[in-house]
C-alpha cells in the first residue's frame, strides 16, 4: 500500500542551462515550426468558437510579449501596428477593447506574412530587451511567463488545428505519426493509497501559475487509483452497452447536452464498415483499442465511472499518485501528437502525456489564493467558475510545461482537447 507524500515539484524554466535569450527564441522558433507543414489557406480558419485560427496564435504570443514587456520596459518602443493591440488581445478587460473570440476566423488581413513580420519584429525588440535588462526581476519574470504562455498556446494550435481538419471531408493530414510497434494490452490494476493529511500545490523554485499556490494541506481518505487510463477498447463496450442512451448514467446538464449535440462516441469518432475510427493529425485511422481514449468531455467521463461504480479521482488525489513520479512519457517531445498504448514501467503508467485526465474537482482557487492586480491577474483568476480541473498533460503538451502541481481547466461539455479519464474508487 502506497503512502500519502508531499508533491516533489519539477519545473523546467529553461533547457540545458539555457540563457533565458537563448531560451526565448528556441521556445519561439518551435511555435513556427509547428506550422510548417500548412499551407497558407490553413491559417485562418476557425471551425467553431472555442477555437482560434493558427494566424490569431501566431500573432496573439507576440501581442503578449509587446504588451506586457517591450511598452513598459524598452524606453522609446514604438507598436508594430496600432491596431494589433485590439485585434490580437484575447480576454484581457484591463488591457481594453478586443475582437469578439467567435470572430477571428473572418480577419483575412494581416495577412499571415504580415502575421511573421510582426513575429519577428517583436524578436528583434525583445531581443534588445533582454540584453539592456537580463537582471530586472520583474523583466524575466514577465518574460518566463510568456514563453509558458507561447507553450500553452503551442499546444491549443495543434488541438485547433485538429479540430479545423477534422471539420473537412477531405480529412486532411497535418503530419504523418512515425512508425510505431504493434500496441497490446496493459492489464488494469489498482493502487492503494493510505488517508492521511498531504501537502498539494507548488512547492518553491521553478516555475507555476499563480493558481497552483499556495501550497496547503489537504486530508485524503484511503482511495484506490486505476493503473493506467480508460482505453478505447473499454470505452467501446460502454458505447455499446447503449450507455449514450441511459439517462441514468448522466448528470442532467450532460444529458441535455448529448441530446442537443446528438452525442454516440468520443469527437471525431465513426464507425465505417463496423469498424471505429477516428480523426486524428494523420488523418483518418482506425481506432487502437488499446490506446487511451481521448476527446471525451467531463460529462462523458463521469457517465463512464458511474456505469462500472466507480468515480473520477480529485485532483488532490491526482497529484498526491503523480508526485514522486517522473515526468515522462507521449508529450509533445516524441512527436507522435496521439495518445498511445502503454510503454511504461511501474505500477502507474501514463500519468504524463497522452490525454490530460478530468477529476472531479470544481476549478477553484485554493485556500489563500490571491488574485494579482492588473493584467496578470486575470490570466487565470477571472476563470475560476464552472470549470473542471485536468491534470497530467497530452500527447501535444511540451514535456518542459508539464509538472504535478498543474491544473488545466475546462468547461465539462468540451472535447476537443485531448481529454479522458483514469478511475479511482474509495479504499
Amino acid at each position: 500500500m502506497t503512502s500519502i507524500a508531499s508533491v516533489h515539484q519539477q519545473s523546467i524554466t529553461s533547457k540545458n542551462d539555457e540563457s533565458l535569450s537563448a531560451n526565448y527564441i528556441r521556445i519561439r522558433q518551435q511555435t513556427e515550426r509547428l506550422c510548417d507543414p500548412l499551407e497558407t489557406e490553413d491559417y485562418g480558419i476557425q471551425t467553431m468558437a472555442e477555437t482560434s485560427p493558427p494566424k490569431w496564435h501566431l500573432a496573439h504570443t507576440a501581442w503578449f510579449f509587446e504588451t506586457l514587456l517591450l511598452k513598459p520596459f524598452l524606453p522609446g518602443y514604438r507598436e508594430f501596428h496600432p491596431l494589433f493591440s485590439q485585434l490580437f488581445n484575447s480576454y484581457y478587460d484591463s488591457l481594453g477593447h478586443y475582437h469578439p473570440r467567435p470572430e477571428r476566423g473572418n480577419l483575412s488581413r494581416p495577412t499571415v506574412a504580415e502575421v511573421y513580420r510582426y513575429r519577428q519584429y517583436i524578436d528583434d525588440q525583445m531581443t534588445a530587451l533582454l540584453s539592456i535588462d537580463d537582471h530586472n526581476s520583474e523583466v524575466i519574470k514577465r518574460t518566463v511567463l510568456g514563453l509558458n504562455h507561447e507553450q500553452q498556446h503551442q499546444e491549443l494550435m495543434l488541438t485547433d488545428i485538429k479540430h479545423n481538419f477534422a471539420s473537412n471531408p477531405l480529412c486532411p493530414v497535418y503530419r504523418e505519426h512515425p512508425a510505431t510497434a504493434a500496441t497490446k494490452e496493459t492489464p488494469l490494476g489498482w493502487i492503494e493509497f493510505n488517508e492521511g493529511v498531504t501537502s498539494i500545490g507548488h512547492e518553491a523554485g521553478g516555475f507555476a501559475y499563480d493558481n497552483e499556490m499556495p501550497r496547503h494541506k489537504a486530508y485524503l481518505n484511503a482511495f484506490r487509483l486505476a493503473s493506467r487510463p480508460v482505453s478505447n477498447g473499454e470505452y467501446i463496450a460502454f458505447i455499446e452497452a447503449g450507455a449514450y442512451w441511459d439517462p441514468e448514467l448522466w448528470l442532467s446538464d450532460a444529458w441535455k447536452t448529448l441530446n442537443q449535440q446528438h452525442w454516440f462516441a468520443p469527437l471525431y469518432w465513426q464507425q465505417i464498415d463496423g469498424d471505429w475510427w477516428h480523426m486524428t493529425l494523420a488523418g483518418m485511422q482506425r481506432v487502437d483499442i488499446n490506446a487511451p481514449v481521448c476527446h471525451i468531455s467531463f460529462y462523458e467521463a463521469a457517465a463512464y465511472a458511474r456505469w462500472l461504480g466507480k468515480r473520477l479521482p480529485t485532483e488532490a488525489e491526482w497529484e498526491v499518485a503523480a508526485a514522486k513520479l517522473p515526468v515522462a512519457g507521449n508529450l509533445t517531445d516524441t512527436g507522435l501528437f496521439q495518445p498511445i498504448a502503454s510503454q511504461s514501467d511501474g505500477p502507474l503508467h501514463q500519468m504524463y502525456g497522452d490525454v490530460w485526465e478530468w477529476t472531479q474537482s470544481a476549478y477553484t482557487p485554493y485556500p489563500g489564493y490571491r488574485q494579482a492586480q492588473g493584467a496578470l491577474g486575470e490570466y487565470n483568476g477571472k476563470f475560476m467558475s464552472s470549470q473542471m480541473v485536468l491534470r497530467g498533460g497530452s500527447c501535444v503538451t511540451p514535456g518542459e510545461h508539464i509538472r504535478a502541481s498543474y491544473r488545466n481547466f475546462f468547461y465539462p461539455q468540451e472535447r476537443w482537447q485531448f481529454s479522458g479519464l483514469r478511475l479511482a474508487e474509495d479504499g
